[in-house]
């Protein structure tokens, strides 16, 4: 997906809406001991990688995102799913649940959620590690 400190310059704009170069700039050294140059190139790399779209107001430079954070923090966390084994999933997501700050009407859509899958959820999720199920019911 996209590196860390591109996910910082993010973070602003998504707060933000849209927001300068300049401002992104104050922001983020408020927060880094960045250079001014390589915020700017990090800038000119979520342009170049579609994650931004700028234009330009007199002598400033607008920044806007072009997708919606929780739709990137969607796909970086689908990304690093699709690399782990399915059968652990389960497990993690409980122990991201226990972990993660969650609003009530959060957990409310989550427990309807998890009603709903448990209907056609079965009683395992086979291991997908080795081509043609090769663990034999191990755990993996």
């Amino acid at each position: 997906m996209i590196p860390e400190a591109e996910w910082e310059v993010m973070r602003i704009i998504w707060t933000t809406g849209t927001i300068s170069s300049s401002d992104v700039i104050t922001n983020l050294q408020e927060k880094t001991s960045w250079t001014e140059s390589t915020i700017k190139t990090l800038l000119r790399r979520l342009v170049a990688q579609g994650w931004l779209k700028t234009e330009k107001q007199g002598r400033k430079f607008l920044y806007t995102p072009t997708i919606d954070q929780t739709e990137m923090m969607y796909r970086a966390s689908m990304d690093m799913l699709d690399r782990m084994c399915d059968m652990h999933k389960g497990t993690l997501l409980i122990q991201l649940l226990q972990a993660v700050p969650m609003s009530k009407t959060d957990l409310k859509k989550l427990a309807y959620l998890a009603n709903e899958k448990a209907v056609t959820a079965p009683e395992t999720v086979p291991c997908n590690c080795l081509p043609n199920n090769l663990t034999k019911g191990k755990d993996c």
